[in-house]
């Protein structure tokens, strides 16, 4: 409880819950908008708009990270969370699919510059070591929690109201986000050791190419869309059209993968305080590969059901929080500390761009060649991010640990070596 005696981080977390929940009622909202305008081809239209989405985070998030230490931060996420809360606000006026594309991508554009200064901000305010870790295992019980809630909050509302009223809570939660954000004591970024933008750019996602623990994590990204793909594309057409359930339906078994990340994040923190990371994240690489291949077995074998549906779902849940929840402090264990900003920044590109590889998939290939297929291409590309993983990222990784952007070490001297060592 200490962490939130810090004034600065208590804001800057509540900020986080509030936007998260927004943005979970968006995710479930935009799902129901996509139907109700397209209908069998929803799929087709949200794998589109995540598309759009990851192109966005894949492009503009390194672009944040290379700039970011010449503007005032804080200035700089207020401004974000209030054009994404002005976006949102637009979304039920729609009546045209490309409206959706248009207002994601602006949408979208924000939550890419505004997620890796985030990140980025914690360390500076949360100095202790321990303390930080605790930041990062609370930041993702934050969200799991939004994901498990969130669609819970969606299928109790969805009884009341029609679903573009949800985008009205969304809009509210970014608007209270820049408030909390604006309350709070940012310092500004620390120059970077790179004086051209490219470089500042580029610099992160070299530090991923030359680390071998972090070539391992790039795998993983993989292995994480393309399970998290099957539920946050297919959920929403499997359930209406296959299972021929409602508009709750839909929200509940979102909550059902939900439920399975926020089981495994509660739990994680002291594991990982006995367990190697690398061991942890393995794990839930088999377990995505394992929820992959039930999910084909389920649609392949002609097995629909709602039960066995909501086990394969939370199975999905499970394996995405092993692998997410240990990552922040894999890439904090890598480098230095004026490197973070930029690591981190590399980090959202590169998972984003492993999201716009299988989003796709999901969503055009899901559409016009069924399930059966698109499942059975993200269970081989779920399989292919594990066996990936194992081959990159050694299984006692003491070495190749970068302490900035453009210096590659062989080891840590002294006491951080054992630390480091630890974090792998």
């Amino acid at each position: 409880m200490r962490l939130f005696a810090i004034r600065d981080y208590r804001h800057l977390f509540s900020a986080q819950v509030i936007a998260l929940f927004g943005t979970g009622l968006t995710t479930v909202a935009l799902g129901l908008l996509a139907y109700d305008l397209a209908e069998s081809r929803a799929g087709m239209v949200l794998g589109t708009a995540l598309t759009i989405k990851m192109v966005m985070y894949v492009v503009i998030a390194p672009l944040t990270a290379a700039y970011v230490d010449r503007v005032p931060r804080r200035t700089l996420l207020v401004l974000l969370d209030v054009i994404r809360g002005a976006v949102v606000l637009a979304l039920p006026l729609v009546t045209e699919v490309w409206h959706i594309y248009v207002l994601i991508g602006l949408l979208q554009a924000a939550s890419a510059a505004f997620t890796p200064t985030f990140q980025a901000v914690i360390p500076d305010i949360v100095t202790d070591e321990s303390d930080y870790t605790r930041a990062l295992s609370a930041s993702q019980v934050a969200s799991t929690m939004e994901s498990l809630l969130s669609p819970v909050l969606a299928a109790v509302a969805l009884t009341f109201m029609a679903f573009d009223r949800l985008f009205l809570g969304t809009s509210a939660g970014f608007l209270v986000s820049a408030l909390l954000v604006l309350s709070t004591r940012i310092p500004d970024a620390r120059p970077s050791s790179h004086t051209k933008a490219w470089d500042k750019a580029a610099a992160g996602i070299r530090t991923f190419l030359r680390t071998p623990r972090l070539r391992g994590v790039i795998a993983l990204n993989l292995t994480v869309a393309a399970a998290g793909s099957i539920v946050v594309v297919n959920t929403v057409n499997y359930i209406r059209d296959v299972l021929g359930g409602s508009q709750s339906d839909v929200a509940w078994m979102l909550a059902a993968s939900g439920t399975g990340t926020l089981l495994a994040a509660l739990v994680l923190p002291r594991v990982l305080d006995r367990i190697a990371a690398r061991t942890v994240m393995m794990t839930g690489a088999g377990v995505l590969v394992g929820g992959t291949t039930a999910a084909v077995t389920l649609i392949a074998g002609g097995l629909t059901a709602w039960t066995g549906t909501a086990i394969v779902w939370t199975v999905i849940g499970i394996g995405m929080a092993l692998i997410i929840t240990p990552t922040g402090k894999i890439l904090r264990a890598s480098v230095g500390r004026n490197a973070i900003p930029e690591v981190f920044a590399a980090q959202f590109s590169l998972s984003h761009l492993a999201w716009l590889i299988t989003y796709p998939i999901a969503g055009w290939l899901g559409t016009s060649a069924g399930f059966t297929l698109a499942w059975s291409v993200l269970a081989i590309l779920a399989g292919a991010g594990a066996t990936g993983a194992l081959l990159l990222w050694p299984r006692h990784d003491g070495r190749g640990v970068t302490t900035a952007p453009a210096t590659l070490t062989r080891h840590a001297p002294g006491k951080d070596r054992s630390t480091l060592s630890k974090a792998a």
